[in-house]
């Protein structure tokens, strides 16, 4: 390639930008409109894209009403209440608040769609817990509290792929389903290095929750775990989509944290409604400027041109799966999650339909492989904020959080070459692909 045409010239732009510490959404829409220049084109046609791109895609509403649910979630008292309920699921088998904290993220799971609204909610409770009394030590409590935070965008809803589903044309609804078993997969892996560490570790055994006191604990954090429930029963059951879903989300966890809780105040509520829309503005703009560099992509016919790259090796669609894995788990340890999901994988997504590989296979696939970027050093985001809220060394985080990471790869490989893990349960629901 021309180190100095127009798309080269972008690349190292944005990438410029990027290193001065330009949110990567602005830098790849001033990218663009240098290339859209260079090039003689329209500068007018960055901001029809972008402008196309977000108030054409109604599927993008989801993502701030999935996010104002997290927030009302997290002033509420509904995550003591899910840990408390998950205190009596799994809190008497050695490493049992590890459990806890697994458990919790799978339920959390189903109402956040968030890696960052998972460990928001209920990460600093979760470490609180587990250090208490110096049971586990902190670097542990929080690399466990980081490690199960990854499950939240892959059991439905999922914020990623409501954007995969922006970028591949492939169901949200079937997307959601085909990350159900691979999220519990993730589950399992989890708590199994966790029962190993805590043997090893001699972790404490929690004293048993009387059997007289369950029903009242299940009815307190009945509301929180209907949720789900409700959610995915009206998705499957034709009742609305994924993004009326979302809104339903929303005005649930405010009625319920409204009147049936009654512990928020419209402050509060005020200081939700700016918090989401903070992070809704944020991935805005990362939306924003992904839809006009994918236009100056498209242009220069990228995905046409690595498609035949990767024929030129014929390789099988097995083979394709897993140098995509391998690129993305490199990529996951640089990027953010959502710049790859906007950026990278349209590029691979054309090669994917050429080689026969269902897209909701592929989508959560790659999803799942973003997530554990979420927990890889350098950037591995969820890292820096538990290594904050507990104020553990980010090294000792990092040593704990191994393990973890190499239980979920174990994973990943498994929902890779094993594709039923993703598609049995859509194709169960009808799903044709």
């Amino acid at each position: 390639m021309n180190l100095l045409s127009p798309f080269a010239v972008t690349l190292w732009t944005i990438l410029a930008l990027g290193l001065f510490g330009l949110p990567i959404g602005h830098a790849m829409i001033v990218g663009s409109i240098l290339y859209l220049l260079m090039a003689g084109l329209d500068l007018g046609t960055a901001a029809e894209q972008l402008l196309n791109g977000m108030f054409n895609s109604y599927v993008l509403l989801a993502v701030p009403l999935f996010l104002f649910a997290a927030e009302l979630m997290n002033i509420s008292n509904m995550t003591d209440r899910l840990l408390r309920f998950c205190d009596m699921l799994v809190g008497r088998f050695r490493g049992g608040l590890g459990h806890i904290n697994i458990v919790q993220s799978i339920i959390f799971a189903g109402m956040s769609g968030s890696a960052i609204a998972d460990v928001a909610g209920t990460g600093r409770i979760s470490i609180d817990m587990m250090t208490r009394n110096q049971r586990y030590t902190v670097s542990y409590a929080a690399a466990i509290t980081a490690a199960s935070a990854v499950i939240g965008p892959i059991i439905p809803p999922s914020i990623p792929m409501v954007l995969y589903a922006l970028v591949s044309d492939a169901s949200i609804g079937y997307l959601f389903l085909g990350g159900v078993i691979p999220g519990l997969l993730m589950a399992v892996a989890q708590m199994v290095i966790n029962t190993v560490m805590a043997h090893r570790r001699n972790f404490p055994v929690e004293k048993p929750i009387p059997l007289r006191e369950w029903p009242g604990i299940t009815f307190a954090a009945l509301p929180a775990l209907l949720m789900p429930v409700i959610l995915l029963g009206g998705i499957y059951g034709g009742v609305m989509t994924p993004t009326e879903a979302a809104a339903v989300a929303a005005a649930y966890a405010f009625l319920v944290a409204v009147i049936l809780y009654r512990n928020v105040t419209a402050a509060a509520t005020y200081g939700a409604v700016l918090a989401s829309a903070r992070s809704t503005a944020s991935i805005g703009m990362l939306i924003a400027g992904a839809l006009v560099f994918n236009y100056v992509v498209t242009i220069e016919n990228i995905p046409e041109v690595v498609r035949n790259i990767l024929s030129g090796y014929n390789l099988s669609p097995t083979a394709f799966l897993f140098w995509v894995n391998i690129i993305l788990l490199v990529l996951g340890c640089l990027l953010e999650g959502s710049t790859i999901i906007l950026v990278i994988l349209p590029i691979f997504i054309p090669t994917a339909k050429a080689l026969g590989i269902d897209l909701v296979h592929f989508g959560v696939v790659t999803v799942f492989n973003i997530m554990i970027g979420l927990i890889t050093p350098p950037y591995g985001l969820l890292l820096f904020i538990v290594s904050a809220i507990s104020g553990a060394p980010l090294r000792n985080v990092i040593r704990d959080t191994i393990p973890f990471v190499l239980a979920l790869i174990v994973a990943l490989a498994i929902i890779t070459f094993i594709p039923e893990t993703v598609l049995w349960l859509p194709r169960l629901l009808g799903y044709k692909g």
